[in-house]
């Protein structure tokens, strides 16, 4: 099946097309800069030479996709020859809510679903939606499939997902734990267990989903059973310009004590703190990597900060799950950075977690094993790949509806 995978963002769209026959990916692109001047298209054919081009004008979303068939169906560097040849769209959605707990055909109904969550993520499905509509108008009849990020997280207990405030906050306005980077945390925990060539029905996963934005997931029996992201994708572990957990009376302390608004303390947790709030330099581990490598003090205590952060939770999500026999590591942070990694594994050899340095050291976005011989837990490096989930629920889904 040739399916386009999209994920569509408040000023970008990123785009994959797949072919689910046998070939796999066959292109991806972005377009950047949506409603702002000067956008710009970047399109690379699988095995091909990247494409730039600069469409003229500000462009919204509709433009957007217009622009994105084009250049699949170009004749030069195109991987179609016919528009009809696109048998199915599907969308990357952030926020899902309590309404879908796995993907989703996209008919009218789910599409009010999608934009009664915009309050619990009026940052990215109001976008997504966009997207949305905006295939929609431009391959009408064609099968449009959601998979949400929040999906893979609804199988979490009540007693892991609710928090300690008043339960009228929750009936009222769901306020409660939902996690995020479920494809990623879905894919790479399946890809552990078919590795280690244990049924993942059997094992208890951690999956540590370091990027910008990081989480991490307590995967028993193939299920999420907990994960540290919450409510909005704020809480959790320390990112890029993300605080992650903090007491939550420090909100209101700001905005008694700086005057700020609470658009301004927004903003403040969520754009300018992590890394590029503790450091100065930079939301990018690259770069605090490369001045820590320089002994730049404030950088190496940022990544002690961040590798703790993530050491706590392997040892909570332990315990959560009784137990533990695999951890993964994933997403840019998690599969590039040696450094990282051990200092989340560091002193773990009580859960039976301990990595070889030289397989650690040598590993750099590639499946493997980089634990000790005699490790009874395995850590793993497993490169993520969100648009392969997309792509295959998305066949899933239109194949179920084809044959119902």
């Amino acid at each position: 099946m040739k399916i386009l995978v999209l994920n569509s963002g408040s000023s970008s769209v990123k785009y994959q097309m797949w072919d689910t026959g046998g070939k796999g990916r066959i292109a991806k692109g972005l377009i950047s800069r949506i409603g702002l001047k000067e956008p710009l298209l970047e399109h690379s054919p699988e095995g091909g030479e990247k494409v730039t081009i600069e469409p003229q004008g500000v462009i919204d979303h509709t433009k957007a996709i217009e622009l994105t068939l084009e250049a699949i169906l170009h004749e030069d560097y195109g991987v179609l020859s016919d528009i009809s040849e696109i048998e199915a769209v599907g969308h990357r959605v952030v926020h899902g809510g309590e309404e879908f707990s796995s993907s989703s055909y996209l008919d009218d109904q789910a599409v009010s679903a999608i934009k009664a969550c915009v309050p619990l993520a009026p940052l990215h499905n109001p976008a997504n939606l966009r997207g949305i509509e905006a295939c929609m108008g431009k391959l009408p009849g064609v099968p449009q499939v959601g998979v949400f990020d929040t999906a893979f997280h609804q199988t979490m207990p009540k007693y892991a997902y609710l928090y300690g405030i008043p339960m009228g906050l929750y009936d009222k306005h769901k306020i409660r734990r939902y996690g995020f980077h479920g494809t990623s945390h879905f894919y790479v925990a399946h890809e552990a267990a078919r590795f280690i060539d244990r049924p993942i029905r059997d094992l208890k996963i951690i999956t540590a989903h370091l990027g910008n934005g990081a989480s991490i997931a307590a995967v028993d029996g193939g299920v999420s059973v907990d994960t540290s992201m919450g409510f909005t994708p704020l809480e959790g572990l320390i990112m890029g310009t993300r605080c992650g957990d903090m007491d939550p009376y420090i909100p209101i302390f700001l905005q008694e004590n700086e005057n700020m608004t609470a658009d301004e303390v927004n903003t403040l947790l969520n754009k300018k703190s992590g890394l590029i709030g503790l450091t100065g330099i930079s939301s990018d581990m690259r770069d605090i990597l490369i001045e820590g490598g320089r002994g730049n003090k404030i950088a190496l205590l940022a990544m002690e900060m961040y590798g703790y952060r993530v050491r706590k939770y392997i040892g909570a999500y332990a315990a959560a799950m009784g137990g533990l026999d695999a951890l993964v590591f994933t997403a840019g942070v998690g599969e590039n950075s040696f450094k990282i990694r051990e200092i989340a594994t560091r002193n773990l050899e009580f859960l039976g977690v301990e990595i070889d340095p030289v397989k650690n050291h040598d590993t750099v976005s590639v499946l493997m094993d980089i634990s000790t011989p005699k490790a009874k837990v395995r850590t793993l490096v497993v490169p993520t790949d969100e648009e392969f989930v997309i792509a295959s629920e998305t066949e899933r889904i239109v194949e179920e509806r084809r044959h119902k």
